[in-house]
């Protein structure tokens, strides 16, 4: 489900006192990356993910990429620091 303007601004505010807790680097989105993406989302819902490359066009793909194969929704990216939401069904 896609997430309203009203929902988006709400987990803006949220995620910025986070600190990123994934880094993305040269080996790109990995299996081990996305496992690790996926507990993240599991124990914390909104998540600071931080890819270290310089082609914008490259971090925006990742980020589509990621957040495709984790069922999670795109909130923000700043720079080469994004922010990404999957609300946990048992929560």
């Amino acid at each position: 489900m896609p997430l309203t303007p009203k929902i988006k601004q709400q987990l803006k505010a949220k995620a910025h006192k986070l600190k990123p807790v994934i880094m993305i680097g040269n080996n790109g989105l990995t299996d081990a990356v996305n496992k690790e993406i996926d507990r993240a989302l599991l124990d914390h819902e909104l998540i600071k993910i931080r890819i270290l490359t310089n082609d914008r066009d490259l971090r925006r793909a990742i980020f589509n990429e990621l957040c495709d194969v984790n069922r999670a929704e795109l909130v923000q990216v700043i720079g080469s620091i994004g922010v990404i939401y999957r609300q946990n069904q048992d929560k």
